[in-house]
């Protein structure tokens, strides 16, 4: 890999020569490579799994990049040469996180993390023969992390299954017993 400077020839110059170099630019930077080609190798299950999910997170980001007020909240984290197409797929690729669960008195605080934005948190309260008793969504509270669910029903030797949702619709599911 080389980075060009000054060199008025390759200024407006991108694509491949014939099959041994490319140049491309990034960041303002104009790069010229050599050109890769397939690889020969079978992919592995991780690297088929990792495909499917790139290709489920570029669909997302088209479509929702129809969406101009979605478009311009992705657009507002784009950093130096990235856009909201970037933002976007970045945000669908990743699930969100639920960094702790915690307990005050009949209310379930969940504290929870996404690089982007966490859409909806729901808690689910089961008894001790595994039966629902209670079902619903949490309500983010003034500090922007915690989520706050008040049960009307508290089920001793139960269990609460917490699911958080981002704004593509990636979930993660937590499972806490409750003594």
């Amino acid at each position: 890999m080389a980075l060009v400077k000054g060199n008025i020839l390759l200024e407006h110059v991108r694509g491949s020569l014939g099959d041994e170099i490319t140049i491309y630019e990034r960041n303002g930077r104009i790069i010229i490579a050599k050109k890769r080609g397939p690889s020969n190798k079978k992919p592995t299950e991780k690297q088929l799994e990792a495909r499917y999910k790139m290709k489920v997170a570029a669909a997302y980001a088209i479509e929702i990049l129809k969406d101009p007020e979605l478009e311009a909240y992705y657009k507002s984290k784009a950093g130096p040469g990235q856009n909201a197409y970037n933002m976007a797929v970045k945000d669908a690729y990743h699930s969100p996180e639920v960094q702790g669960i915690r307990f005050e008195e009949t209310t379930v605080v969940v504290t929870a993390k996404n690089e982007f934005r966490v859409a909806e948190v729901e808690v689910r309260l089961y008894d001790a023969a595994e039966i629902q008793v209670e079902r619903g969504k949490a309500v983010l509270g003034r500090n922007g992390v915690d989520w706050y669910y008040k049960a009307a029903h508290w089920p001793a030797g139960g269990k609460v299954i917490i699911e958080v949702v981002d704004l593509p619709g990636n979930g993660t599911l937590r499972e806490l017993r409750v003594e």
